[in-house]
């Protein structure tokens, strides 16, 4: 017998693990069969997931743990299962801001935050509009980071666009520079409405993009449909990851059904190979975007207590508090109950440094040792869940 879920996701890059579940078999290899929702924004995802629309969501990593905070509607409670992709995001600027930073000498390296933040200073000297899908984002706290400490951060405004409408936005006027995810950065460059200035894996290199999100009473309350779920997704992102995979991928993707784009400019984040302006001037990035490799899904209670605390400084909460809260939702307990039979590499710890690992690390793990991704930020930063180091 199969199992039919609703599953709700944005028109990105990142949607990948769900599309591939069900376009390659994944999901009917668990008896599952999803019926993939296309939603305009991340509050009507939020919104269909409370009310009960949608029985889980390819969400925004900080977005269940704003709703365990409070700061969102009075929905049950959410919590992230699994991450889902790491990176993929490019923070883009006007065609405008592109002109003045051209004059100004910048190169568009893409991958040297001290750089492009110095010549962003210099090229911009007013209020800098920047464009986020959504308020609680990895795209919102990127920037924040890259920002944080200059003259910059004084005169940053923050604006939610849906990520289709930033090129838009830009084209506009209505935003100087954006933060998004691909293929929308992408495709603001192909329509002649920017330039892309920075890649987020630059400023933090294991960003974590978006999760699998269903509300606490339905993961527990049906342990064998959330297993076989998150089984599925696992499969697909460790296949995503294969390194002759992604050509597939970004023709599959572009599908009407899906982000309705050619198959080049969906290829383009797929593959880290891209276009920072509209006269064809490429850039590499490789590992741009991450759906498996090193513990990419494992979702790490430490960078929950690390967004909370900075989500509880903005908005006067209890830090302490704020970083219980965060962590809980978190589901390193589901995870690892569910996917230790489809042999994922489990860590021996569900917490972490967050900042400290420069290059691929072997950690313990309960089967021996695994390896871990860089998660370095481009500043030095460090994050000790244990000593709290904000």
């Amino acid at each position: 017998m199969t199992d039919r879920l609703r599953l709700g996701y944005l028109p990105l890059t990142d949607a990948a693990p769900l599309i591939i579940a069900q376009e390659l078999g994944f999901a009917a290899e668990e008896g599952l069969a999803l019926d993939l929702v296309r939603v305009g924004s991340w509050a009507q995802s939020r919104d269909l997931l409370g009310t009960g629309g949608i029985d889980a969501a390819h969400m925004l990593v900080p977005m269940p743990i704003a709703q365990s905070l409070g700061l969102g509607p009075a929905y049950p409670e959410f919590d992230l299962l699994m991450v889902l992709s790491q990176g993929g995001q490019a923070i883009a600027v006007s065609s405008a801001l592109e002109a003045r930073l051209r004059d100004g000498g910048h190169g568009f390296e893409f991958d040297d935050p001290l750089a492009a933040r110095a010549a962003l200073a210099k090229a911009h000297p007013g209020q800098l509009r920047v464009g986020v899908p959504f308020p609680f984002s990895t795209q919102a706290e990127l920037v924040r980071h890259w920002l944080d400490g200059t003259d910059l951060a004084h005169r940053l405004t923050i604006h939610t666009v849906p990520p289709p409408q930033m090129a838009d936005a830009l084209a506009a006027d209505e935003v100087d520079a954006c933060c998004v995810g691909e293929p929308w950065a992408s495709f603001a460059v192909e329509h002649g409405r920017g330039a892309l200035l920075l890649a987020g894996r630059a400023i933090w290199a294991a960003a974590p993009e978006k999760g699998l999100v269903m509300t606490r009473d339905r993961a527990e309350a049906r342990p064998g449909q959330t297993g076989r779920l998150m089984r599925a997704l696992w499969r697909a992102g460790r296949w995503l990851d294969q390194p002759d995979a992604r050509g597939t991928a970004a023709e599959i993707l572009s599908r009407a059904d899906y982000l309705n784009l050619s198959p080049e400019i969906c290829e383009r984040g797929l593959l880290g190979r891209l276009h920072v302006t509209a006269t064809g001037e490429l850039r590499q990035f490789p590992d741009f975007v991450r759906f498996h490799a090193q513990g990419a899904t494992f979702p790490w209670r430490s960078i929950a207590a690390m967004l909370g605390a900075r989500m509880a400084q903005r908005h006067g909460l209890d830090p302490d508090q704020a970083m219980t809260r965060a962590a809980a939702c978190f589901r390193t307990d589901l995870y690892r109950r569910h996917l230790r039979q489809a042999g994922a590499d489990l860590p021996g710890s569900s917490a972490k440094v967050e900042g400290a690992i420069a290059a691929p690390t072997a950690v313990a793990a309960e089967k021996g040792q695994m390896i871990l991704g860089p998660d370095a930020f481009f500043d030095g930063h460090v994050f000790d869940m244990a000593s709290d180091t904000r």
